[in-house]
């Protein structure tokens, strides 16, 4: 299975890559939820979330995948919402979501909450273990108060194509909102791809021995966010790295190639604890004093305890500094 490269960039990709069969549905559900959010005067953020997959035949039984749970998207969703934003949350079919992450098949799985009561054998009755209740009943509150408000809408995506063609519209639709948008990208998005024209439409056959596949670049789309896409959206994006020397200058890098607002960087190891926001420096001058340049971007270092408190999610600070930023970016409109 081996054909030669190709470079794609976000308009020949979208030229040549189809669209998800039910594209229009989602854009129109968004379309609905931002007019919503804009009579009830509401900020409103995309949060994106979960890896995406590589499918390797048209009729899938294989693909390529990584690692990504939706742990950081899903959780900061809940602290967007807490906040007072309307989310927009794009996440991989089946991985973890606001409220529900909580209880999933392997941390505190549901069915370990409920007792069985047998006061009358012939109706037995189900209840909750009654050192679950008062967690359970947070979290149901939280999530009861959100559906009523219509502050949350759910959106999926599965293939790294699913991903790209969604991310589009949605960032366009929201580019109504400007400046009272923001665009959290935590999906783990691949960065490689086949495209259709080089897939094989059946099951690729073990029998003929080695596979030999040579993929092609997914497209850098943060600049055609930033560009095209977004209309003066803040925009956060994440970087993630086993080399802790390599972190700050990717981030760096990335910063000045797209134009956006924030990057928040994580070291795989300690991405629980500990993140980095690295964003432009506002000042225009040097220090007079010293007569030292200023330096291009800002490095902020947000770290959390868990010996002190194993309970506390990192999502919470990264969260509170993030609308922090974001309502300066509104005031300067």
């Amino acid at each position: 299975m081996h054909s030669e490269s190709t470079s794609f960039s976000a308009e020949s990709y979208f030229a040549t890559q189809g669209p998800p069969p039910n594209l229009e549905h989602e854009v129109s559900a968004v379309r609905t939820f931002v007019a919503q959010q804009i009579q009830q005067n509401r900020n409103v953020v995309l949060v994106t979330s979960g890896g995406t997959t590589v499918p390797l035949e048209l009729n899938v039984v294989r693909f390529l995948d990584n690692f990504s749970a939706g742990t950081r998207g899903a959780t900061s969703a809940e602290y967007f919402l807490k906040a007072g934003y309307a989310v927009i949350f794009m996440h991989r079919q089946f991985s973890l979501q606001p409220f529900s992450r909580h209880y999933s098949h392997s941390t505190n799985p549901f069915l370990d909450f409920l007792e069985i009561d047998q006061v009358d054998s012939s109706d037995p009755q189900i209840s909750v273990t009654a050192d679950k209740r008062a967690h359970l009943l947070e979290v149901l509150t939280a999530y009861k108060s959100v559906h009523a408000s219509g502050t949350l809408l759910t959106l999926t995506f599965i293939t790294v194509n699913d991903y790209l063609w969604l991310l589009r519209a949605v960032s366009q639709e929201l580019s109504v909102m400007r400046r009272r948008a923001m665009y959290y990208l935590a999906a783990a998005v691949s960065d490689f791809f086949l495209p259709r024209q080089k897939m094989s439409e059946h099951k690729i056959q073990s029998g003929k021995g080695s596979l030999h596949i040579e993929m092609d670049q997914v497209p850098k789309i943060l600049k055609s966010m930033v560009d095209e896409w977004t209309h003066d959206g803040f925009i956060v994006s994440f970087k993630l790295e086993t080399d802790p020397l390599l972190l700050i200058p990717k981030a760096h890098a990335a910063l000045e190639r797209y134009g956006h607002q924030v990057v928040i960087g994580n070291d795989l190891h300690r991405r629980k604890f500990e993140v980095v926001f690295v964003s432009r420096n506002p000042q225009l001058n040097g220090d007079a004093s010293t007569g030292s340049a200023p330096s291009t971007f800002v490095d902020h270092w947000l770290r959390i305890d868990l010996i002190r408190d194993p309970s506390k999610e990192i999502e919470e600070d990264i969260i509170s500094e993030l609308v922090r930023r974001h309502e300066e970016w509104v005031k300067q409109k």
